[in-house]
């Protein structure tokens, strides 16, 4: 018997008002800033909200929270589309809050005409001065008193561009004494003389996230506003002005934003990371944004299944990229492809294989009969990796060594028989004998070997660029150690193979293939790739080593 599995407390409280019947359905936004690219926290507020649609018949509207235009962008908005597509939704409506605009000016003459809001000279220094602090209240700026017509006018002239940024600004007009902060006579439209994305040059005012985001959620009657725990104490503000305005009364219920370990979530330090040239874009496969997760090559559903063994709860806690990388073998060792790659290759030659034979060796796709069967070329002279040789064989080496046998992949099996270096001692040639009657899967030898390598024929092979990306950090948390949080980058977060032997099937690779290299990891083509020059990123390795590390 299957037990039920228990709902999340977003879950039943959306159980609880569809019984209830306060609402006949859902509906719920993802509200994203374009001002840069979605990393894997949001994934979770993605699947969270899009989740919550599908499984109550609901919908999502995808929202962009487009309020500040100097630090937004349409490459932004295509970027956050494509991630929501690539995990596997699709919103049932696009909004914009500069749809709003016209809309929140109204409402913001509402609130003044109401004796809720007023025009302030004050400098954002000053008003902070006045904000006092948890302990003490503040203070009532000069201009709090203006009188409803005076700002009216004074509201109408910043909408006209009749001042300069900082000038001026509007705010609610609440309590200064109250014990939220938050509260304190907030500030909900400002000047900005800036070219907005979508509406150009007609606004040089533009209301703040907290006036623009419940606004929104009403407009578009949002059932459940879902947010992370950082905005509870801006849900009183929300409340508040819904009431004020009498509008649509959309709820905010909050949860546990996602924070991850040997990386950094927050926007601002990914784009100083951007900036200032420590990775090669927002797409590099070491930041944590869902597009460099994709260069790496993950795969969604390994994300999505990241996202539910997470869970949804009420209390912050750091998560283990570990338990990310576990879902994402979890997946790839079921679909991923698998061929062999030489990383770092030595020649192995066969003397009694027939000079200028080849054979065509059947080898297997994968576990999954479904991904079928693949020809490889085998022929004398081969590339294997220069680890799988010991001239001193420790104890219990299973692999080449002088007067050792060791099975070739889905080949045969063969015996070291002498091996040359170069000047430099380092070898360079593996001569080997090979057993005809051990071909695999027709193996007649009689031969036990116990371990078996793999290889590509130095003949057939195709040369590739191998990059191999490790954790970007150092430290577990990098943003709550002291000092600056780029002292913590991993120097050996990159390092790349310039020359690497595949087999030839891997011509014919895909952005979206996954493979594993057998013995070595998973990896992908990665999109700097050309006719000329193939480059694999390496997405994880087959075991996690760090964890391994880690308990030393």
């Amino acid at each position: 018997m299957n037990e039920e599995k228990s709902l999340n407390f977003i879950e039943e409280i959306v159980e609880n008002d569809l019984k209830s019947g306060k609402y006949s359905s859902i509906i719920n936004r993802f509200p994203p800033e374009p001002n840069g690219y979605l990393h894997i926290g949001h994934s979770k507020a993605i699947c969270l909200n899009f989740g919550l649609a599908q499984k109550y018949g609901g919908s999502t509207n995808l929202r962009f929270d487009d309020t500040n235009p100097v630090t937004e962008d349409t490459e932004y908005v295509e970027s956050i589309k494509e991630d929501i597509r690539w995990l596997g939704f699709q919103w049932s409506n696009e909004f914009y809050a500069s749809d709003y605009f016209d809309q929140l000016f109204e409402y913001a003459v509402v609130l003044i005409k109401k004796g809720l809001a007023y025009v302030d000279d004050l400098s954002s220094e000053e008003i902070a001065t006045l904000k006092g602090t948890p302990t003490e209240p503040g203070k009532d700026s000069p201009y709090r008193n203006r009188s409803i017509d005076e700002n009216l006018a004074l509201f109408n002239d910043m909408k006209l561009g009749k001042y300069k940024d900082g000038e001026k600004v509007l705010r609610a007009r609440i309590d200064m004494t109250h014990t939220n902060m938050l509260m304190r006579d907030p500030i909900i439209y400002r000047i900005k003389h800036a070219h907005h994305h979508r509406t150009g040059d007609k606004w040089c005012i533009y209301p703040m996230y907290d006036f623009a985001h419940g606004q929104s959620d009403s407009i578009e009657k949002i059932t459940h506003s879902i947010c992370t725990l950082e905005f509870i104490p801006h849900r009183e503000l929300y409340d508040w002005l819904i009431e004020k305005l009498e509008i649509f009364p959309s709820h905010q219920y909050e949860f546990a934003r996602l924070n991850m370990t040997h990386t950094v979530m927050s926007k601002r330090k990914l784009l100083q990371l951007v900036n200032e040239g420590h990775v090669s874009g927002w797409d590099d496969p070491r930041m944590p944004t869902i597009s460099g997760f994709r260069r790496k090559g993950f795969t969604p559903l390994s994300i999505r299944n990241f996202c539910e063994r997470i869970g949804v709860a009420k209390r912050e806690n750091l998560i283990d990229l570990s338990l990310l990388e576990f879902c994402l073998r979890e997946d790839l060792n079921n679909s991923a492809k698998r061929a062999m790659a030489v990383l770092d290759p030595v020649k192995l030659i066969i003397t009694n294989y027939e000079d200028g034979k080849v054979e065509e060796l059947k080898s297997e796709n994968g576990p999954d009969e479904t991904l079928g069967h693949r020809n490889i070329p085998f022929c004398k002279e081969l590339w294997i990796e220069k680890e799988d040789f010991m001239e001193e064989p420790a104890k219990k080496w299973f692999r080449l060594a002088p007067g050792a046998m060791v099975r070739l992949k889905s080949a045969y099996i063969v015996k070291c028989d002498s091996f040359i270096k170069n000047e430099n001692g380092d070898i360079k040639e593996i001569h080997c004998t090979y057993f005809p009657e051990s071909k695999s899967g027709q193996d007649t030898s009689g031969i036990q070997v116990k371990g078996t390598i793999h290889w590509v024929s130095a003949k057939h092979a195709a040369s590739a660029e191998i990059r191999l990306y490790d954790r970007l950090f150092l430290s577990e948390n990098p943003a709550a150690e002291e000092g600056d949080f780029k002292d913590h980058i991993n120097p050996h977060s990159l390092a790349i193979i310039e020359k690497a032997y595949i087999e030839p099937s891997l011509l014919k690779a895909t952005i979206d293939d996954r493979y594993q290299f057998l013995r070595k990891g998973y990896f992908c083509l990665d999109k700097d790739s050309s006719m000329d020059k193939l480059i694999f990123n390496r997405t994880v390795t087959l075991k996690d080593t760090w964890s391994k590390e880690a308990s030393k």
